[in-house]
């Protein structure tokens, strides 16, 4: 992908969360997760690289001790079709006995986190417990009825980007959420 492709990319698809939108999302999600996990003193898990941009964000507006961590686990690299799972960083925080929350800027299908969770499980996690931006609402998820513990915003099965989302490497900068023409 080239520049002039990026941008053409941008300028073709369709807004669907404007930033305004993501903002008051990712309060709402900070309320939602102060009421449930100020006491447990949990392990914040982001999932890089998209989950960089909403755990940034989120982080700031959690008042209570937690400890941050992350992972680096994908299945896109820069396709738009999910592959095998590549292992890049693990947690390196011990998670024996805690509660784990994994952020994240999407949860699609569900493979990539299912498999983060698993490992923090064998890691002897006694809680494992998801966050997520953006949830894809479609019956593609890896464990029928998955759901995020806390989701900031709910939409269709389209191809996303912007706001930690990528296209193919590009536009996790872009401050709205957008979904790719014909995806």
């Amino acid at each position: 992908m080239n520049i002039e492709e990026a941008g053409r990319v941008l300028a073709e698809s369709d807004l669907l969360v404007t930033e305004s939108e993501v903002v008051a999302a990712i309060a709402r999600l900070a309320d939602e997760m102060t009421a449930e996990l100020n006491s447990l003193n949990p392990v914040l898990v982001c999932c890089m690289n998209g989950g960089l941009v909403f755990a940034g964000q989120l982080l700031t507006k959690l008042i209570f001790p937690l400890q941050v961590d992350y992972v680096h686990a994908t299945r896109y690299g820069h396709a738009i079709n999910g592959v095998a799972l590549d292992w890049k960083v693990r947690p390196q925080t011990d998670l024996h006995g805690r509660t784990v929350v994994l952020l994240d800027d999407i949860l699609d299908e569900g493979v990539t986190l299912a498999a983060i969770a698993d490992y923090c499980r064998q890691q002897g996690a006694k809680k494992i417990m998801m966050a997520v931006l953006v949830e894809k609402l479609h019956l593609r998820k890896v464990t029928p009825g998955l759901k995020a513990d806390f989701t900031g915003i709910e939409v269709g099965d389209r191809f996303l980007f912007g706001y930690g989302l990528d296209y193919k490497g590009y536009w996790r900068n872009a401050p709205c959420i957008y979904a790719l023409k014909g995806h």
